[in-house]
């Protein structure tokens, strides 16, 4: 499991001009699930994410979790962070959990995430979306669940 853990302002996800899921401050979540991923990184990835420190306190250090900004969570699919590139031009998407198995971790995850209490809104899987944010910082984070557990 691989997540994009992005610090925004605001957010947005719309599909076809309709705006499906919005927050104002919190994070921007990219959400790719690869073969044998299971309920086990779910459950890594969301408490890590619950308590990652990446908001400034009163000395301007990343100090403060997600709820004590009571921020907001935009959880966004995406199975091209498993993307193969390094052959060819052309990614390939071999790495890529199946859609029926990655769609059930999906909403799994987000409901882990809910589990500590916070808001989460999301995108439509397998839908064609439109993500729009002001990163803050900018603070980009990687989360890979089999790098970071190892």
């Amino acid at each position: 499991m691989r997540v994009i853990i992005q610090k925004v302002k605001e957010a947005k996800v719309t599909i076809e001009g309709e705006v499906v899921g919005e927050i104002k401050k919190g994070y921007v979540l990219l959400v790719g699930f690869t073969h044998g991923d299971d309920h086990e990184e779910c459950d890594y990835c969301a408490r890590k994410i619950a308590k990652m420190r990446l908001f400034e306190d009163e000395d301007g250090k990343m100090n403060l979790s997600l709820d004590q900004i009571n921020g907001q969570i935009l959880s966004v699919s995406q199975f091209t962070l498993y993307a193969a590139t390094k052959k060819g031009n052309r990614p390939g998407f071999t790495e890529a959990c199946d859609p029926e198995i990655a769609n059930e971790l999906y909403e799994y995850f987000n409901d882990q995430l809910r589990s500590y209490g916070y808001e989460v809104q999301t995108g439509n899987f397998g839908s064609h979306m439109n993500v729009s944010l002001q990163n803050d910082g900018p603070v980009t984070i990687i989360l890979d669940s089999i790098a970071n557990r190892q």
